[in-house]
Formats: structure tokens, sequence, C-alpha cells
């Protein structure tokens, strides 16, 4: 019995239809490569363009999604949020609060201080040093923006914050000193106005306790977590921001602190001085010394 020609154009259509190849598993090296990425990522002080490795799991990351997902899921899994991977940052992660990586600011400020005050203080410091790195949101948008910062500075432009929320407690008729352990910027300018600058020791070395002490405690781990990188010794140590702190500042920006400091009017100033605008009268203004701050209009 002869075919008809019709039924074997029928039988061969099939043939000449392109099956989508099936993605390719996981192996075991891609996991490998995957878990190496996000270590690099967890090593902040590593720069990409120094390690061959890193560079070349950053390329892939960039060109291969199917190892971006992975490398996604392995951070995940840790507990990790991935912030930006980039030439420029790296793997840039930072530990959800569940996660084995977090590194809480009450357990740094345990650390740093036993006592309660000292901590409520070493947290203020923190959030000083982020809204002088970054003091106008188009600084902190811009991906190219360093800031800059000294220890002097910060500490100058925090009780330039005290007298600016002394003065605004007085016009409300607010309670003026009020209890150490209070929330808020309210409670905190007394707290740091009443604290000695540097209370300096005999060989002239600074109190850890001290303002600039407790400064330069979070500075120096910042600097540690890779998120500033020391530029000299002036005005008690200068630092410039990099691209990993801007990314976790950014994270930061929404909280309920942060606007408030930022919200007593900083002008921004990219040497290191950042300060409050000018109250109307600064004699009673307690200043670090070499502090770099132009109280200009």
């Amino acid at each position: 019995m002869t075919d008809h020609p019709a039924e074997h154009a029928a039988w061969g259509e099939p043939d000449s239809v392109t099956v989508p190849s099936a993605p390719a598993p996981v192996t075991p090296a891609d996991a490998a490569d995957a878990a190496r990425l996000v270590s690099f990522g967890l090593q902040p002080k590593l720069q990409p363009a120094r390690d061959q490795e890193y560079g070349d799991l950053l390329r892939r990351y960039r060109e291969d999604p199917p190892f971006a997902r992975l490398a996604d899921a392995v951070a995940t899994g840790l507990g990790l949020v991935v912030l930006e991977v980039s030439p420029r940052a790296g793997m840039a992660v930072t530990a959800a609060e569940d996660s084995v990586f977090a590194v809480r600011m009450g357990d740094y400020a345990r650390r740093a201080a036993t006592d309660s005050t000292d901590r409520f203080l070493h947290g203020l410091a923190h959030l000083a040093v982020a809204a002088m790195a970054f003091p106008r949101p188009e600084d902190l948008a811009d991906d190219g923006y360093i800031g800059r910062v000294t220890v002097n500075g910060v500490d100058a432009f925090v009780r330039q914050a005290c007298h600016r929320l002394e003065e605004r407690a007085e016009e409300q008729g607010e309670n003026t000193d009020p209890a150490t352990d209070a929330p808020g910027l309210e409670a905190a300018w007394r707290i740091w106005a009443r604290r000695s600058s540097t209370g300096a020791t005999k060989d002239a070395r600074r109190l850890a306790g001290s303002t600039t002490g407790i400064v330069g405690k979070a500075v120096a781990f910042l600097t540690d977590s890779g998120f500033l990188q020391r530029t000299g010794d002036d005005s008690g140590g200068t630092y410039r921001t990099t691209a990993r702190y801007q990314l976790q500042v950014r994270d930061m920006a929404g909280s309920a602190a942060m606007a408030e400091l930022l919200e007593l009017g900083v002008v921004p100033v990219t040497d290191g001085s950042a300060t409050l605008l000018p109250p109307e009268d600064t004699d009673d203004l307690e200043l670090a010394a070499d502090a770099g701050l132009p109280f200009h209009s």
C-alpha cells in the first residue's frame, strides 16, 4: 500500500520544529563559585579591581543570569540582602536581622561601652557620621559622590545639633533636661553637651569616654567594616566614604532619627566639615579644637 504524500508531510512536521534546549543543570562547581562570590562580598575591604577571581565572578554574575540567580539564592539562604553587584561596590551585602552575620548596633555599643548612656552616645555618633557623609538626598543618590568626615568635625556637628535641639525645646516649652534613657534626639543633646570633648590625659591622648573618643571608636569600626577609608590625621582623623557605606546609608536613610537630624538644617561641605546652619547666637557653643567648622551663612 502506497502512503499518501500529504501523510508524509504531516508526519514530518515535528522534525522541523526547534525544541528549546533545557537549561544546563546547576553543577557543584557552579554552587561553589556562587558561594565564593558571596564570601567575597562578606569581606568589605576587598576591592574587586585588586582580585582577579573576584572580578571574574562579578563579570559572570552580570553576564550569566542563571548564575546571578544562584548567587542571590546563596545570599538569601545565609540571611543576606544583596544591595548591589557592580565593579565599584563588588557584591555589596547587608545582613538581615535574623542572619548569623548581623552585627547589631546594640552589640557594637555593648562592646564599646558598659554604661547605658555611653551606648546611647555611640549610636548618636554613628548617626551623625552618616548625616555628615551624605547630607543631601542628591549626594546619597549620586554613585560618584564621596563624602568626607573628620572626628572633630563630627563632634562639633553634634554639639551644634545639641544647641539647636536645646533652643527648640525651650521654644516649645519642653523639658530641657530629659531622662538619659529617653528615646530620640531630644534626650541626647544634654548628655552629649555635658560630656567633655577630649578629656585628654596627661600625655594628650583623648579619653575613650570623651565625645571625640566615642566618635573615634565609631569611625574606626566603620573603617574596619570597609565603610570608610582613613585619609589623614588632621582634625582628629580624616576619612572618606566608600561605595559600600553609601549603599548602607541609603538603606537606613528612612529612619526617623536620621530624618530628624537632617531636618535641623545641614550645610554640606565636602572637606569633612559639614555643619548645621548657624544659629543666631553661637558665642556659647563649645566646639572641639580644630573642628574646621566655619560659621558662614
